[in-house]
């Protein structure tokens, strides 16, 4: 597989595909354009080297077919803007002749933004016609969107096969999220430190699972916590919990056991009355909730405990928050965590952060440039840790 650093676009039309997936207010404004960003490099190489730029990406999730909620239009004026006020021409359909004028017309040095990918049921099909039709656009075809990695779409999946060997590659952010996902599963320095939050054990279950053939430690935080607590008999008042995996949960604290790895539970819990930014709030050993409280947050003896371990770490993977940090009463415990991988990277370990929340979580604090890499994809970089191979990695490294 090439280098996309040593290849050189001069010339060539480079059909990139991007995660523009990015949220828009209801005025349908960019309110995040951190993956946007994250891609810039990937353009500017190929630009610099004197080639054009073909942009491909999915928005949202139109049900219908084409509605201008998602179109790919209201990104055009913006990302003009992060390239130095260069003008970005857009294409009204992403294949048909509409699509192939605009191709053909592209200087070297233009940039073309084609319309939503998703505007086409074929595209989440992984259908072969229509990423042929979407290959015929474009001389080389660069991957650079890890956050669509783990689906077997045709503009992820598919197209890689309608291109050499040679004119196939990741871009830089690609290459970048595929090597420091690497460090961390196969690569880590010991002590490795997994801080999994979130709502469910269920959705973390297969992360859980392989992280412990990996990790020397594993903080649970956030509502799966109480699934973890009331298997061990603990009392979690009206907490979150998932009744039907106590199996799961004693399983995974059983097989940790054996295999030499500390699941660490928070020692105790802000808890509230009600699910409320407003609610009456006190602190609780996290195995002693009163009824009709909920644990919302991680308590102070917590936070110091989790960054105990924190700080003693080589390699951290986060993913998930400790609460709901989205209200201010409950965000305590996210902070700190955030704060003590930001000093533990500070004193040389390698941090990996990922999972929308949690990414949400340290752009919140102003602790993005503090750790060592921040993940653009969330359920891509999920499966990546539960082990599975992603599609669109595959497809570049091995298309059928």
């Amino acid at each position: 597989m090439p280098s996309f650093s040593q290849h050189s676009f001069k010339g060539q039309k480079a059909l990139i595909r991007v995660d523009f997936n990015v949220p828009l207010s209801d005025q349908l404004e960019i309110t995040d354009d951190t993956r946007m960003r994250a891609t810039l490099p990937t353009i500017q190489k190929i630009l610099k080297d004197g080639g054009s730029v073909i942009l491909m990406s999915h928005l949202g999730r139109p049900k219908d077919g084409p509605s201008d909620k998602y179109s790919l239009k209201h990104l055009v004026r913006h990302l003009s803007e992060l390239l130095g006020g260069m003008p970005v021409l857009f294409a009204g359909d992403c294949i048909g002749e509409q699509a192939i004028h605009a191709a053909n017309l592209l200087k070297p040095g233009e940039v073309l933004l084609l319309e939503n990918l998703r505007f086409h049921k074929e595209e989440e099909k992984g259908d072969e016609a229509f990423a042929k039709k979407l290959a015929q656009l474009g001389d080389v075809y660069v991957n650079d969107a890890f956050g669509t990695a783990h689906r077997a779409h045709a503009s992820t999946a598919v197209i890689a096969k309608f291109f050499p060997a040679d004119k196939r590659m990741f871009g830089l952010l690609m290459e970048s999220e595929v090597k420091s996902a690497e460090k961390v599963l196969h690569e880590a320095r010991k002590p490795f430190v997994a801080i999994i939050g979130g709502a469910k054990v269920s959705d973390k279950i297969l992360i859980m699972e392989n992280l412990l053939e990996k990790a020397t430690d594993i903080i649970v935080g956030g509502g799966m916590a109480y699934t973890f607590l009331k298997a061990q008999g603990g009392k979690i008042g009206n907490s979150l919990c998932e009744n039907d995996r106590f199996g799961t949960a004693l399983d995974l604290l059983a097989k940790a056991e054996s295999k030499g790895v500390c699941i660490h539970l928070p020692a105790d819990s802000i808890i509230a009355d009600k699910f409320d930014a407003d609610a009456e709030t006190s602190a609780s050993p996290s195995n002693q909730i009163p009824d009709g409280w909920m644990g919302l947050d991680i308590g102070p003896n917590a936070c110091e405990q989790f960054c105990n371990v924190i700080k003693k770490s080589r390699t951290i993977l986060w993913n998930g928050p400790m609460g709901v940090f989205e209200m201010e009463n409950f965000r305590h415990g996210t902070k700190a965590i955030a704060m003590g991988i930001a000093d533990a990277t500070r004193n040389g370990a390698f941090s990996l952060v990922g999972g929308g929340d949690s990414v949400s979580a340290v752009n919140l604090f102003g602790l993005a440039d503090k750790v060592s890499y921040v993940s653009t994809g969330g359920g891509a970089m999920l499966e990546y840790f539960e082990g599975r191979e992603l599609p669109g990695i595959a497809a570049i490294n091995n298309p059928s």
